[in-house]
């Protein structure tokens, strides 16, 4: 894949002693832009001290591009370059621009780790306090863990937090900066997209290395959209991504492949290392190969990335395949059935489940999911006068346990007495939760549930991930978008049924 840019080729002089670093992307996109404040960016960094080289300037000047009303032209700003290239040096001169040229009021910076966030702190802490006119402006600069920021006289702030955390849930920033995107999933990403809404003409910078699999969610999103782009040959609308790698070889390459980069030649280590001449050698590199295997090189330093497709972002426990073949939508429950309630951390969403015998399998089916929580307990009364369940199930020690009061009462409102109250509502204990995953991931696999193939359902089993129960799991979601509420009451309904249908607890109800 290449460039879609005019200037200097991303090609290096063949001869190795004379051998620089590509000073443009081999992968790159960006949407149009008619101004740039990135030349103001790159004057004000070397007025403190920091001279960025060409490939640098160039990510200046596509990141801060502007359209006619002023407004960035893009929103998102990827920057993937094999480590000790100086990304750095493009962090700390956005931050730069972002506090003082720009007027931003708060730049969040992140990184994986909290001694990276640290170290990124100290050293634009040293390019603010060892320029006069810059150290002027400054109010404070604060230094504890945790709490690092300097902040203006003006008011605006610059954060820096470690995502391993949590730290940065629940603030918004006008920039905000993504260091070691590699290690970027859904989490980090749900928290912050949401507050971004917010804001009148936000930014956000990835800078990172090469894709390590799984953890590399986002930047594989990133980066499938910038091929598409190159594909199709017109820019991303609001991405702009700037990749430095080799186009490696593939196992379909018949011998002597010449489609592809070779990557013992010097020339891969000049095309994915714009640094390569300036602060990287390649005596160094070759060091670095007899040290590394193939595979760690390739990634480390010539930019050959593992990303996860669309395919690995979903259905990571149970097989698409396998739970789409077990939908009957003719398929109903015989009494008694079970109701389980359950709702999202968050309270966004509560989902009200029922199983019940369907032949010699087992029928699940999402009876409500809806926005919120305070219609739930109300709806469950209202299902459990007029089907008698065996069970109602709620997990205490889950997101739902709150609503139990709330249950209770309106459970005796409709007319239960205490004790069949008692009798109808079932508590799983922590090792009983475990037990009710592992029921149901069996009974998907022999084929023993049978479903209506409901959307929520599906949608909360492509985003379902396992989280450790003792020697068993439990489900657990994979980013806070997910709403895996369906699933859990599911789950919980049909253990639920496989422990009281068969069984006629002291105080049951009778309701029919």
């Amino acid at each position: 894949m290449t460039s879609l840019i005019d200037g200097p080729s991303a090609v290096a002089p063949e001869q190795p002693s004379e051998l620089r670093g590509a000073q443009r992307p081999r992968v790159f996109t960006a949407p149009p832009y008619t101004s740039s404040a990135g030349q103001e960016a790159v004057e004000l960094a070397a007025y403190a001290g920091l001279m960025l080289d060409e490939w640098q300037q160039f990510a200046m000047h596509v990141g801060l591009g502007e359209r006619p009303d002023g407004s960035w032209s893009s929103f998102e700003v990827a920057v993937n370059v094999a480590r000790q290239n100086g990304k750095g040096g493009i962090i700390e001169a956005r931050e730069l621009a972002g506090l003082f040229l720009l007027g931003e009021k708060l730049i969040l910076h992140s990184a994986h780790e909290f001694k990276t966030s640290k170290e990124a702190f100290r050293r634009i802490v040293a390019l603010v306090t060892n320029c006069d006119s810059l150290r002027k402006r400054v109010k404070a600069v604060r230094q504890t863990t945790g709490e690092e920021a300097i902040e203006l006289l003006t008011g605006q702030r610059l954060r820096f937090l470690a995502r391993s955390g949590g730290s940065g849930r629940g603030f918004t920033g006008d920039c905000n900066m993504f260091d070691e995107d590699m290690i970027l999933g859904d989490d980090a990403m749900g928290a912050l997209m949401p507050t971004m809404a917010a804001v009148e003409n936000p930014q956000v910078w990835y800078l990172g290395s090469a894709g390590i699999g799984s953890p590399s969610q986002q930047l594989a999103r990133l980066r499938r959209r910038a091929l598409a782009a190159v594909e199709r040959g017109e820019p991303d609308p609001s991405l702009a991504y700037m990749e430095w790698s080799i186009d490696p070889h593939v196992r379909e390459c018949p011998p002597g492949c010449t489609d592809h980069d070779d990557p013992l030649s010097p020339l891969s280590v000049a095309k994915a290392n714009p640094a390569l001449g300036y602060r990287l050698t390649l005596a160094h590199t070759e060091r670095e190969r007899l040290t590394m295997s193939d595979e760690i090189f390739a990634r480390e330093r010539l930019g050959v990335g593992d990303y996860p497709s669309d395919g690995e972002d979903t259905w990571r426990v149970i097989d698409e395949d396998v739970w789409r073949a077990l939908a009957d939508g003719t398929s109903s429950m015989s009494d008694p059935v079970a109701f389980a309630l359950d709702t999202t951390p968050e309270r966004s969403h509560t989902a009200i489940c029922a199983a019940g015998a369907s032949g010699d399998a087992k029928h699940v089916e999402v009876i409500e999911h809806r926005p919120g929580t305070g219609w739930a307990p109300e709806r469950l009364a209202e299902l459990v006068v007029k089907w008698s369940p065996c069970a109602v199930v709620i997990d205490e020690g889950g997101p739902a346990g709150s609503l139990v009061p709330a249950v209770r009462k309106v459970l005796r409102d409709a007319g239960l007495t205490e004790d069949e109250v008692d009798a109808l509502l079932l508590v799983p204990k922590t090792r009983q939760v475990a037990a009710a995953a592992g029921q149901f991931f069996d009974g998907v696999a022999e084929g023993g549930i049978v479903h209506l193939d409901q959307a929520p359902l599906a949608t909360a089993l492509a985003g379902a991930d396992k989280r450790p129960i003792g020697d068993g799991w439990g489900w657990a979601r994979r980013g806070v978008s997910v709403d895996i509420s369906p699933l859990v009451g599911v789950t919980l309904a049909a253990w639920g049924h496989a422990e009281r249908a068969d069984v006629e607890p002291e105080g049951a109800p009778n309701l029919w």
